[in-house]
């Protein structure tokens, strides 16, 4: 098989494409033919060994994928549910950039057949990140006002539409006008142009003085602090990510003063501790797709042997809306 190599902790430049092996397959395991696999931000930590996972090289980045079951590990008949020949997502935390992928057979989503693979793989973690976020972390409200940051990216332009669907007033935040306008078409009532003006003024003059509500924040930095004084009484803010690179200093006195509260989200250990919840999440996210609610944006399809290319595009922050590696290319 075809697979797009990290050999050594060197960064996106030195990754190889090359044949490799197929991986083994163990017991509770199934074989997946990766028809695409989605670029996330930690992708671009995990080949500089940066990553708070740090698998042995050689081993291909990509650890969000949507494939078809090819053949079934020792044990998975009795497990129930898998069959060969079914479209799953799977979110393996690397391994995606290769054209076969073995994966536990318990973590795997099965994905309507009208969607298309390319929408799937961008699917589970930016969608599943911020429906946990907004629902069980946050526990917005119908009526509430919603920031988001980076709201042009994958996690951040999920956030807006899963916003307006639970009914909150939605106010994005990006870097330049051209995100914005995406942040709009996917429902934001609201834009602020960061590079353009101070976050806690735009925010408090768009609500009257009584500042956000919740504030989904996937981009860290000095943004974080902004943001934060943004924050309304009671409110909660939102830790998802670290996409502007540094991870911010929170001034706690903020929080007293503000009577709010700053909420971890880690998505990936909430799928391993209360998978019935992450599934019934799905179960909602997958009925809003079908009812039009949701629309995931894949902006670029990249090749496998282009990968590299989505890396660099996300690490630079120019990526809008989801970046899919897409092996029928």
């Amino acid at each position: 098989m075809r697979a797009l190599l990290c050999k050594d902790y060197g960064g996106i430049d030195a990754l190889v494409l090359e044949e490799a092996a197929p991986p083994a397959l163990k017991p509770g395991e199934v074989r997946l033919k990766v028809q695409a696999c989605g670029v996330n931000f930690p992708d671009t930590l995990i080949v500089e060994g940066k990553y708070q996972f740090k698998p042995e090289p050689p081993f291909s980045p990509g650890g969000e994928v949507a494939g078809i079951v090819t053949e079934l590990g020792e044990g998975v008949e009795e497990a129930g549910g898998v069959a060969v020949g079914d479209p799953v997502i799977a979110v393996t935390i690397w391994g995606g950039f290769a054209e076969e992928i073995a994966v536990p057979a318990a973590q795997l989503l099965p994905y309507p057949a009208a969607m298309d693979p390319a929408v799937a793989a961008g699917f589970a973690m930016t969608y599943g990140t911020a429906m946990h976020a907004l629902t069980q972390r946050a526990r917005l409200d119908e009526g509430e006002t919603l920031l988001v940051l980076g709201a042009a990216g994958g996690v951040g332009l999920a956030a807006v539409e899963i916003g307006k669907r639970l009914g909150a007033r939605v106010i994005a935040a990006a870097s330049t006008p051209e995100k914005l306008e995406v942040a709009r078409r996917a429902g934001a009532d609201d834009g602020i142009d960061y590079s353009a003006r101070p976050l806690k003024d735009a925010v408090k003059d768009l609500t009257g003085g009584r500042g956000a509500d919740v504030v989904f924040d996937p981009v860290g930095g000095d943004l974080t602090e902004q943001a934060l004084r943004a924050t309304g009484w009671g409110g909660r803010h939102l830790i998802v990510g670290f996409a502007a690179g540094a991870i911010p200093k929170i001034p706690a006195n903020l929080t007293l003063l503000k009577g709010c509260s700053v909420v971890g989200v880690f998505w990936g250990d909430f799928v391993k501790r209360e998978p019935a919840a992450n599934r019934a999440n799905f179960d909602t996210l997958f009925r809003w797709v079908a009812e039009g609610a949701l629309k995931p944006l894949v902006s670029e399809r990249f090749a496998l042997a282009d990968a590299g290319q989505a890396l660099h595009r996300l690490a630079d922050r120019k990526a809008v809306g989801k970046l899919v590696v897409d092996l029928s290319r």
